[in-house]
C-alpha cells in the first residue's frame, strides 16, 4: 500500500506524539502496578515509598518526551529553524 506524499516535518512530528502516547500508556500502566503491589504487600517503615523512585526518575523521561512532542523543544526542529533563517540572511544580502 503506498502512502501519499507527506510533509517530512509534519511525518517526523506525527511519530514523535505516537510514540509520546505509546510511552505514557506504558508508564502509567506500569506505575499503577508498582503502587497496587506495594500497597498490598506489607508496607515497610520507609517514610518513602519504594515506588515513588521509579515513578520520579522515569516520569522526569516521560515530561522531556511530551515537551519535545507537544512543547516545541526538538533539537532538530530549532536547527532546522536556525538554517531556515539563515537562508533567508543569505537571500536578503545577495539582494
Amino acid at each position: 500500500m503506498e502512502t501519499p506524499d507527506r510533509d517530512p516535518q509534519l511525518w517526523r512530528l506525527a511519530r514523535q506524539r505516537a510514540k509520546f502516547q505509546s510511552g505514557l500508556l506504558t508508564y502509567l500502566f506500569v506505575n499503577a502496578i508498582l503502587w497496587a503491589v506495594w500497597a498490598f504487600t506489607g508496607r515497610d517503615s520507609s517514610p518513602i515509598p519504594w515506588p515513588l523512585w521509579v515513578s520520579f526518575f522515569w516520569g522526569i523521561g516521560v515530561v522531556i518526551r511530551g515537551l519535545k512532542a507537544y512543547g516545541g523543544l526538538g533539537w532538530a526542529d530549532r536547527s532546522e529553524h536556525e538554517y531556515e533563517k539563515l537562508m533567508r540572511q543569505q537571500r536578503n544580502e545577495l539582494r
